[in-house]
C-alpha cells in the first residue's frame, strides 16, 4: 500500500466517523425540535436530551481532524477547493455556530422553548446538506479553470440533478441513521412509547434513503461515466450494503434486537461509503486533481499518518468510555442520573 492510499484511507475513515456520529447528533436535534413543535416533547425530549448532553461537543472532533488532514496530506486541495468552497463551507460553519448557540440557549436558558429547539434542529439538518456539496463538486463538471484559477459555476451546480440527489440523500440518511440509533437507545431505556415513535421514523426514512442512494448512481451514469463504470467494479460491496439494509429494516419491522439492527446499519453505510470512495480513486477533484498530483513529501506523510492513527487510537477508547460511563450506563439511560454538559 502506497503512502497516498494509506493517507486517503485514514482521512476517509475519519470522515466516515464524522458522518455516522454527526448523523445521530443532527437527527436527534431535528427529532427533538419536531416533537416540541408537534406537542410530543413529553415522549421524546427526555430520551434525546440524555443522548445529546454528553456527546454534542464530541462530534466535530472528527471533522477537524479531516480538514486538517486533507490540507496536510494533499496541499493542492487548498488551491482547488479553497476559493470555490468559500460560500458552501462558510454556510456550514455558520450553521455549526448557530446550532451550538441554540443548544446552549435551549439547555441552559428557557427549556422547552420552541424557537430555540426549532433553530437547533433546523441548523443541524442543514449542516449535512451544505457539506454534501463537496461530494457533488468532486465529481467534476462544476469547476472551470479561468486564467489558471478554479472558478465554481454556481448555476450549473444548483441546477444539476446530481447535486439535489446528494443533498436529499444527506438529509434522509441523517434522519434514518439517527432514528435507528435512537430506537435502540429508547429501547435500552425501557421507554416503550418513545421506542415505538422513533421506530416509525426509522421505517419512514429508510425508503427515501435507499431510493436517493440508487438515484445518485443513475445520475452518475450521465454526469461522470468514468466513475459510474468504476462503481460497477465494486458491486459486491454495494450488494453487501443493500443486504445489510434489508437486515436492518427487517429487525426494526419485527421489533427484534435493535442493537444488532444498528450494527447492521453501520456496516451498510461502511460498505457503501468505502465502496464509493474506492470507485472514486484516484481523483480528489475530477478531472483536475488526483491523490498522486497533490501529495505531500514522504517525511510529512509518515508523520501525519502516525499522528492520525494515534489520534484515532485516542478517540475510539474515549468514545467507548463515553458510552460506557454515560450513554449506556444503566442508571443514566433510564433517567436516574441525568445531567447536562
Amino acid at each position: 500500500m502506497t503512502l497516498e492510499i494509506l493517507g486517503i484511507s485514514v482521512l476517509w475513515t475519519f470522515l466516515f466517523g464524522y458522518i455516522l456520529i454527526g448523523a445521530i447528533d443532527f437527527g436527534a436535534g431535528f427529532f427533538n425540535a419536531y416533537s416540541t413543535l408537534t406537542g410530543r416533547q413529553h415522549i421524546l425530549t427526555n430520551i434525546i436530551q440524555r443522548y445529546l448532553s454528553p456527546v454534542w461537543e464530541v462530534t466535530n472532533v472528527f471533522l477537524v481532524f479531516f480538514f486538517v488532514g486533507i490540507i496536510g496530506f494533499f496541499p493542492k486541495t487548498a488551491f482547488y477547493y479553497g476559493t470555490t468552497l468559500l460560500i458552501p463551507v462558510s454556510i456550514g460553519i455558520i450553521l455549526l455556530a448557530i446550532r451550538g448557540s441554540y443548544y446552549a440557549f435551549e439547555t441552559y436558558g428557557a427549556r422547552g422553548h420552541k424557537g430555540y429547539s426549532f433553530m437547533y434542529g433546523l441548523a443541524g439538518i442543514l449542516i449535512p446538506a451544505s457539506l454534501s456539496i463537496v461530494l457533488t463538486i468532486s465529481e467534476g463538471g462544476f469547476i472551470d479553470l479561468v486564467n489558471g484559477n478554479p472558478v465554481l459555476d454556481y448555476w450549473k451546480l444548483f441546477t444539476s440533478p446530481l447535486t439535489w440527489a446528494i443533498v436529499v440523500l444527506s438529509i434522509a440518511a441523517t434522519l434514518y441513521i439517527s432514528a435507528v440509533f435512537l430506537t435502540w437507545y429508547a429501547n435500552k431505556a425501557r421507554d416503550t412509547e418513545a421506542t415505538n415513535m422513533i421506530r416509525k421514523y426509522a421505517l419512514i426514512w429508510a425508503l427515501p434513503t435507499i431510493i436517493t442512494a440508487g438515484g445518485i448512481i443513475v445520475e452518475l451514469r450521465n454526469h461522470n461515466p468514468e466513475h459510474y463504470s468504476n462503481i460497477q467494479n465494486f458491486w459486491p460491496m454495494f450488494l453487501i450494503s443493500f443486504l445489510m439494509f434489508i437486515g436492518t429494516l427487517w429487525l426494526i419491522w419485527k421489533r427484534r434486537n435493535y442493537g444488532l439492527a444498528f450494527l447492521l446499519l453501520v456496516g451498510q453505510f461502511a460498505f457503501a461509503f468505502f465502496g464509493y470512495g474506492a470507485s472514486h480513486y484516484p481523483y480528489l477533484l475530477y478531472p483536475y486533481l488526483t491523490i498522486y498530483d497533490s501529495f505531500t513529501n514522504p517525511a510529512m506523510a509518515i508523520s501525519l499518518i502516525v499522528v492520525f492513527i494515534m489520534g484515532l487510537g485516542l478517540l475510539i477508547p474515549s468514545l467507548y468510555l463515553l458510552m460506557r460511563l454515560f450513554l449506556f450506563d444503566k442508571d443514566y439511560v433510564r433517567g436516574k442520573g441525568d445531567y447536562h454538559a
